[in-house]
């Protein structure tokens, strides 16, 4: 018998209470989205719980999948059968034949008080099943098992659970609104994506590109960033490309050596707050870290910040680069993000930056020429890039 559902557990989404429907709901049209490709899958949403029933697709590709789903705790490969305990302990031998390790445990829930026997009375009888029939010396280990085999014996079936596979947790994307990522090609912006959507924010991306200074090899490394991080969605996220290079050359032009990173990132702040609006984005996320570079001081971010009014989200602001390292790795963002393609912050880095400007400073050297025109400009002219499966299919720019 092979498998033929995957139980979904929600975890931290049975805490919301009367709006636990608009959770799960969000969770179920997200994991449709994600399993799209699998189009033999079909789906049950309960109280609890959700199923993903095989109807003959191989579960490893549905596993993986599932594993970047947000809102997902934890799921499990199940089998249903017809409540039958002779069949259920045919599939508890393949289960534990199948998975490595030489310990195990047999956890019975009996929902249905009609079944015969209670449920530690069903876990010896499976259990000494088991030991006579698996071609593996093996060993009962109640504590940390190698191999838990869930049995829940419910009013319409059985269901027989391989190990649990720990899910993505969070929230759904797409819960808690949108949100508009500064995507820069560097380490830091992907990791502050990723955990943005786990809390169940939507993202679009913003990048800015100088070209001829920036060339299409670091656009290609953001369009890479972005496929990546679409994956822990629903499978399609947008990239507004914003043409910088007239606005960048003015602010270099027009500002003293030491302010110009301030000055150019307020400009970049302005841009993305125009592109909020546009397109429906409450606030910014960005992967600024407290005092990584200049531009991340609090002296710097507070002059940056006060030329926009849409709040501004740092996820991993108190993180060390290392653990930022940790998760870019964990999530297949570092790869990609070391790719030797500079953006527009880092060919024109200053070699003696500011790093406790202050607001007047900054005001000063913008009112040397007329920005507003170029922050309009760049808004104007910006590219949209929707990257989905169909966007590798059809378009071969870069290859």
């Amino acid at each position: 018998m092979e498998a033929n559902y995957i139980l979904v557990r929600f975890g931290e989404l049975t805490t919301k209470g009367k709006n636990r429907k608009i959770f799960t709901r969000k969770l179920l049209k997200n994991s449709k989205e994600q399993l799209g490709e699998f189009e033999q899958l079909t789906y049950q949403l309960t109280h609890d719980r959700m199923y993903v029933i095989l109807n003959g697709a191989a579960k490893e590709p549905v596993v993986a999948k599932l594993k970047n789903v947000f809102g997902i705790h934890s799921f499990s490969v199940a089998y249903k059968m017809e409540k039958d305990l002779e069949a259920a302990k045919a599939v508890v031998v393949k289960i534990i034949e199948d998975n490595p390790g030489t310990t195990f445990k047999i956890d019975t829930k009996r929902s249905d008080k009609n079944f015969p026997g209670s449920s530690q009375e069903i876990n010896r009888e499976i259990a000494g099943h088991v030991f006579h029939n698996c071609q593996k010396e093996l060993k009962v280990n109640v504590i940390n098992p190698d191999i838990l085999v869930r049995v829940e014996i419910r009013q319409d079936a059985i269901y027989v659970m391989d190990n649990t596979i720990k899910g993505a947790g969070g929230y759904p994307v797409g819960v808690g609104g949108k949100a508009l990522l500064m995507l820069s090609g560097g380490i830091d912006s992907p990791v502050a994506g990723y955990l943005t959507m786990k809390r169940g924010v939507d993202l679009e991306c913003v990048h800015f590109a100088a070209p001829p200074y920036t060339n299409d090899f670091a656009k290609q490394k953001v369009i890479d960033l972005a496929d990546v991080l679409r994956e822990y969605s629903h499978g399609t996220i947008k990239v507004h490309v914003v043409p910088f290079t007239r606005l960048q050359l003015a602010v270099y032009d027009n500002c003293d050596e030491s302010y110009a990173m301030t000055v150019m990132r307020r400009m970049m702040y302005r841009v993305c707050e125009k592109l909020a609006e546009k397109n429906g984005c409450l606030v910014l996320v960005n992967g600024e870290s407290i005092g990584q570079v200049a531009s991340q001081t609090l002296h710097s971010m507070a002059t940056i910040n006060e030329v926009i009014d849409t709040p501004v989200i740092r996820p991993v602001v108190c993180l060390d680069k290392l653990e930022i390292i940790d998760i870019a790795t964990k999530i297949g963002t570092y790869d990609i993000s070391i790719r030797p393609h500079e953006d527009c912050c880092t060919i024109f880095t200053p070699k003696q930056p500011a790093t406790k400007p202050t607001r007047h400073k900054a005001r000063h050297y913008e009112s040397n020429f007329d920005f507003e025109a170029l922050v309009d400009e760049c808004v104007e002219q910006v590219e949209t890039l929707t990257i989905n499966d169909s966007y590798f299919k059809t378009d071969d720019e870069f290859f």
